[in-house]
Order: structure tokens, then sequence, then C-alpha cells
């Protein structure tokens, strides 16, 4: 240990002679530093025994490849992290155990980085869990002690107890039954130390429902139970052996007195994750097959922002190794090495770049960019009323608007521009004020992505209805350009669709942030009309294939091969040849939410949207999170980990086909979108017109409740539980 301590402040003085550069600084190093190494050469390909000092403090010893830890190996941060074990080209991968500067541990198996696989979690505090990870949550089996004696022992979903468990308290009292969201939630039994019993309906941890308290003489109350004394309705049973003190025993006692110490013992959460420790990337001076002394690539800063001359100079660990593979625009991401199918593999790019043309000064666009930017400012930094969830109808009036001139020198209300004079129009602003609330999207930063420094992004070619869409630099939002049927629709839905929200977190619809109308001055007074939505595809990871299914098969085929479909490339149904698998529990709330969301739609008369699909490939060669960023936490259709199985189609122009038992392990993100189409005269022409020609069934314009039944039915299918 003294050795080890040596060896850390001898790092830490190299360190703070030759970098100006710490850690974890939101800045650019401005000199090449030295790094002491062997100064043997290897050769290609050659995993060798390597002592590396990083001139940011950080000290690495074990088996090196190249560029990266491979092997076994021991790495140590400057902040006290530790982690010694499996590594695959600078990815804990594998067993090993990750350690905290607070004496917490962790010991088991990584895969990408992650916690993942079967481990032991040792807290600061003494607390131990053993059981499953997935993505550095307890997913799956697991035992948790906690400190205080209490024990859980059961199933857990994405970091809490959900599914069937055991929690014992220290005391003797023990509950067994169904949990969701770390809350005792469902059917299940509850004992006390001295032989009471209540067995039946749970909700947030209480019992709620039809359920029955027992005492051990076999007297009990059954009925409907609640904390709300108007709900409750029991009825007195007593045994041959009963004692008359029960006939004094007041219901209500259960919520007040006997539950009073059966208290579930809070989760510890993670100060720092192991995925989100980085790796300095090193870079010879000569190329990576020369092996003279190297020297540690300068680090981008941590809002990843950097200008493009930042970025030629930088390389994170996951730069470093794209470079270092061979040098195809592609990796191939082959089946399982347990799989006995030989299918075609599927080709993934390796570097993926950002969707879009900037929208620089003469763009034709510009102008209205700015106006948009301009418009956006004025709508969110407004004064108005504090937004509260319980809205008044008047509200959601869609006369209610707000018309703004913005004249170029600037006026009380607004600032001068460059632009040319225009108007602009808010829609129901309180609405979409509060359901940014409701969002939890902060006003500040929600300006900063849009009305930032920062061009949009326009798309190169408008969608198949004619609209435009721009991405913000930070690829949170999405803004398209809408017709004016499409604005009445979503007015005409707004109070449905927000009361959607309120009662359903999971929905899986798409979320409106704003919506407004620019309209240019000139003899063609034209009108340009903009919603702002969330980008489903904002993510720390590289989306390889996206799918926009509609549950239908007329004209809906890309037919690309192979080779020639770009991560970018919008594939449809007939293009589809995988069938998603989910958890249990996770599959249960999909279908749930499924039905919630199409049950809407119907209601509202909406047709023709889809379920935009997106997967990450997890396999070993294919691309992993940007070593800048790091995963957010897991929700329905954001950030799911998954399988997908191949299928294999009998016909080409159906469907489903049979799954083949292949399956690669995924990242899946999902989502309903384009929810304004409205059942119109148009559409009803549509469908007649192409009735005659076509099977009315496989047609996309049919009757919302036809729609709606397709859809569900399509997708219920395709999704399916893991086994």
């Amino acid at each position: 240990m003294k050795a080890w301590e040596a060896t850390v402040r001898k790092t830490h003085a190299v360190a703070k002679r030759q970098a100006s550069n710490i850690f974890g600084s939101a800045h650019v190093a401005n000199v090449e530093e030295e790094v002491e190494e062997d100064h043997e050469a290897h050769a290609s390909g050659e995993v060798y025994q390597a002592e590396r000092y990083i001139s940011n403090g950080d000290y690495y010893t074990g088996y090196w490849l190249e560029n990266f830890p491979h092997g076994f190996g021991k790495y140590w941060w400057t902040d006290g992290c530790m982690y010694v074990g499996d590594w695959y080209r600078g990815q804990t991968m594998g067993k090993g155990t990750f350690s905290w500067p607070s004496g917490a541990s962790y010991q088991g198996e990584f895969k990408s980085g992650y916690m993942d696989g079967e481990g032991i979690y040792t807290g600061p505090n003494g607390d131990t869990y053993k059981g499953f990870w997935v993505m550095n949550l307890r997913h799956g089996y697991g035992v948790k002690e906690y400190t205080n004696g209490d024990v859980y022992d059961g199933e857990w979903c994405r970091g809490f107890p959900e599914g069937e468990g055991k929690y014992q308290w220290k005391d003797g009292n023990c509950y067994s039954g169904e949990w969701r969201n770390g809350i005792m939630c469902g059917n299940g039994k509850l004992v006390w130390k001295n032989g009471n019993i209540f067995e039946g309906i749970w909700e947030d941890g209480i019992p709620k429902g039809k359920g029955a308290f027992q005492w051990a003489d076999g007297s009990f109350y059954i009925g409907n139970w609640s904390n709300d004394p108007s709900e409750l309705n029991v009825t007195y049973c007593s045994s041959v052996d009963a004692v008359d003190e029960h006939l004094e025993w007041c219901p209500q006692q259960l919520y007040e007195i006997d539950l009073k110490d059966c208290r579930i013992c809070p989760l510890e959460k993670f100060a720092i994750l192991p995925s989100n420790k980085k790796l300095v990337a090193w870079r010879s001076s000569k190329g990576s097959s020369d092996h003279s002394t190297p020297k540690p690539s300068r680090r981008m800063s941590v809002d990843c922002r950097s200008d493009h001359e930042k970025l030629n100079k930088t390389r994170t660990l996951d730069d470093s190794r794209r470079s270092s593979k061979a040098s195809d625009d592609a990796s191939v991401l082959s089946s399982p090495g347990n799989s006995p199918f030989e299918a075609s593999s599927i080709q993934i790019p390796k570097v993926v770049k950002k969707q879009g043309d900037i929208i620089s000064k003469g763009h034709k666009n510009y102008e209205l960019m700015l106006n948009l930017q301009l418009g956006i400012r004025h709508s969110v930094g407004r004064p108005g009323p504090m937004p509260s969830l319980d809205l008044k109808p008047s509200a959601f009036n869609p006369k209610e608007k707000v018309w703004t001139r913005f004249p170029p020198e600037g006026s009380k209300h607004t600032p001068p521009h460059q632009s040319c004079e225009f108007r602009w129009k808010d829609y129901c602003p309180l609405v979409f004020r509060t359901l940014r609330m409701l969002f939890k999207v902060d006003a500040a930063e929600y300006m900063l992505s849009i009305c930032g420094n920062d061009a949009l992004r326009e798309l190169s070619s408008p969608g198949k209805s004619g609209s435009f869409f721009y991405l913000t630099y930070d690829d949170r939002y999405m803004i398209k350009t809408i017709k004016k049927t499409e604005v009445k629709v979503i007015l005409r839905m707004l109070s449905a669709y927000f009361n959607h929200f309120r009662l359903y977190e999971n929905t899986l619809l798409t979320k409106f942030y704003g919506l407004h109308c620019v309209r240019l001055n000139g003899p063609a007074q034209r009108k340009v009309r903009f919603i702002i939505m969330g980008n489903l595809f904002c993510s720390n990871y590289i989306i390889h294939r996206r799918f926009d299914l509609k549950g239908s098969s007329l004209g809906r085929l890309t037919d690309k091969p192979e080779s020639e479909i770009e991560a970018t490339t919008i594939l449809k149904d007939l293009d589809l040849k995988f069938f998603f698998r989910l958890q249990k529990t996770w599959i249960e709330e999909f279908s749930r939410q499924i039905d919630r969301d199409c049950d809407f739609l119907e209601q509202e008369r909406i047709m023709d949207y889809s379920l935009l699909v997106g997967l990450h490939f997890r396999e070993p060669s294919s691309l992993i999170p940007s070593a800048s960023q790091t995963p957010v936490g897991l929700k329905l259709g954001i950030n799911m980990p998954a399988r997908v199985e191949r299928m294999e189609r009998a016909i080409e122009t159906e469907l489903l086909g049979e799954p083949t038992g292949e399956c690669y392990d995924v990242v899946m993100f999902f989502g309903i979108i384009d929810i304004l189409q409205d059942y119109d005269i148009t559409k009803k022409l549509e469908h007649a017109y192409k009735s005659i020609h076509y099977d009315p069934t496989l047609i996309s314009a049919v009757d919302p409740r036809q729609y709606s039944k397709r859809f569900r039915d399509f997708i219920l299918k395709l999704f399916i539980e893991d086994e």
C-alpha cells in the first residue's frame, strides 16, 4: 500500500509540473504533456504489460493493446475511484472490482463500461446487494441487506424492487408479495411478529382494496380497505377462541398503529457510476503503427461544444478506438457466438455525422430561423402567471392567441434585429408553458437550446407531407412546419392531450413544447406555422437503425440493400427484420400504455400515426456511447436495454415472419409520432380511391377505429416478452 501511495504522489507531482488541465476541467490543455512509460517497440496486435503515469494524475498498470487497456489491469483515478479487473479495448468488460473513495465497492460482471450481469455492491454505510444488474441498475433477481438488519429478497426492475419479493424487517415483521417502483403494490401478505396477518391488495405501500386482517386466534376483518375513512368498508368475523378486545379494535388502527413500524429503507444513490469514468486516449506522433513514447491527447471541454479547431485536436477514447480499427466506414455486427444460426451479418456505421445542414448566413431560410429564435426568446422570457396544473377551460380556447410585432429597429417589448419586419403569434401560451413545466423543462435551458449562438440544422429534404424539420444544435428539440389544418387539430385536442399527460407519465405520445406562427411582411404576407417537439433520438447512444412502423404493408418498403442503409435511413414495416424482446414487467407496462394511447388517438379521430423505433446495437463490435457523455435514466421508450430477434418472412409482403432464435443486445428508443392527422375529407377520399385498386385492410388511410385496432394488433405482436 505504501508503494502504491508513493506512486500516486509521484504521479500528482508530475501532473502539477506538466499539466494545465485537470481531469474534469472544462478547458482544453494548451500544451502537449509527457507520459512516463516503457520505450520498447511492440508488434501490432501484441498484448503486453504496461505502466502508464497520466499527466492529469490518473495511473494504470496492467495489460495493454495498441492504445488501450486490454486484459487484466488496474486503473486509479485522481478522485479516488479505482477499477481492478478485465478490460477490452479500453472498456471495463468481464469480471472486476470498482471501488469508490467513500468505501463503497462493486465486485462482479461488467459489460461495455457498465455494471452489467451478476455482482455484489457494498455501500459506504455497509448495505449490500447481491444479484443481477443491467446498465448500472439492479435488474432481475437480487438480495438487498440493509445495515439496520432489514432484508429484501426478490425481483428488481430498473433499479427498484418490482415484481415478486419478500421484505423482512429486523423486528420480525415480513411482507411477501408484489412490488412496484420500490413500494408494496398489488397482491401481498404482511405477517407481524405477534402472528397478525393482513392479506390483500396494496397500493403505494398501504392496504387499499379487497383484503383481510386476521389475528393469531383466527378472528378477522374482511372487506374493502382504505386509509380514507369514507372508503373503508369492512366486516368483523370472530372465531370460537376470540377475545373480547377485538370487538373494540378500530380498523383505522391498521394504518395509524400496526403499519407505523413497517417502513421500507430507502435506496442509496450513486455519486458517480463506473460508466461515467472516462480514460485519457493516447496518440503517437507517428501514427498508430509507431511505438515510440506516445503522448496523451488533449481532451474536449465537458460541455462538448468545442469549435472545429478544438475538435480537430481532440480525441476521446471512443475516437481513438475507431481510428485504431480497420479503415472501413462500417463495422460488422455478427450473430452471437452461441447462436446456431448463420444469418447474414448486420452492417452498422462506425461514424455517424449529425443530421441536417447548418442554417448559416446565405441559407434561404436564414431569416426565418432568426425570426423563430427571436420569437421563442420573447415568448419564453415574457413575464406571465405562475403555471399551475389546474388550468381554467379558457386557457384551452383556440382563440387564446398573442400577436407581437417585431420591427427591425425594435420596440418597447422587442429588441432590434437584423431580419426583416415580421409578426409573431403564440397559440395558447399558458397551456404550453404549463406543459413545459409538466415535462420538467427548464426555461433557461429551453431558450439556450433553441435560441443560443448555435444555429439550427435543417433536414435535407421535407417529409412526405411537405413539412420541413429543424433540429437544435444539441438534438433535444425538433421544430416542424405544419399546415393550418394541423394547427386546428392540436388546438381541438389540446385539453385532452394535456390531461392524458397528467394521467400517464409513461405515455408514448410525442411531447409538444410550443405552437407558434411567423407572418412575414410583404406582398405575399406568408405565414409559417411551427410546432416544437421533443426529439426521441436525442441520446448518448448512436442510433444504428430507425424504423417508422404503422402496421400496414402497402408502400411500406424502403427497398434498399443492406449496404446502402445508413444510420439515418428511416426504414418501414416491410424492411423490419426483428422482433423486439423486453423484460416481463416492461412488456406489461408497454402493452397497457399502447392501449391507453391508442384509445386516446381513436377518441380524438386521429389516424396515420406511427411507432418510431431506434436501435443501438450493444455488441462489442458495434459503436458505444460517446466518451464525452453519459447515459441518463431509463423510462418506457427511452434508454431501454432489450434484445432483438431476427425474423424470416416466407412471403416478402407479409408483415410478420417467424422468429429464428438469433438475438442481439440493444438499447431501444420508441414513441408514437405524427399524431396530428385528422380523418378528414381528404383522407376519406384517399381511402375510397385506394380501396378500388388495393385491399382496403392494407392501406394506411383508414377509419381511426380500424387504424387503432390494426396498429395495436401489429405492435403488440412485434413486441414480445424476453425469456
